[in-house]
């Protein structure tokens, strides 16, 4: 892929990894179920901070960051606990959608 470097996906993997670590090491062990309530829990607050900015209101810019990690974190959690390696996952979904949109350019379509 030429706009992206697969490669640096491994470093998402390492992430992962560490991340996992710190999860066993610190905080009791959970079920996929909570940490797949917990992300969507946490999207929720970030798509309500979005809201808020839609709708013109004033949000801090780090009560987006706050909530994008919290997005982040729950979504390692989640993927540690289902045993889901988001590096190789986004590769292979990436090269998918490179696919699908270099199909859909050959007959002038947008993706």
């Amino acid at each position: 892929m030429e706009y992206f470097k697969l490669d640096t996906l491994d470093t998402l993997n390492k992430i992962q990894s560490e991340f996992d670590s710190y999860q066993q090491d610190i905080f009791p062990i959970r079920t996929p179920e909570f940490f797949c309530l917990e992300l969507n829990g946490e999207a929720g607050e970030l798509a309500n901070a979005e809201k808020k900015l839609w709708k013109g209101k004033n949000v801090e810019h780090y009560i987006l960051e706050d909530e994008a990690a919290d997005v982040f974190i729950a979504l390692m959690n989640y993927s540690n606990s289902r045993h889901i390696e988001l590096g190789k996952a986004v590769k292979e979904k990436l090269i998918k959608i490179e696919e699908k949109r270099q199909f859909l350019a050959k007959s002038g379509e947008d993706f």
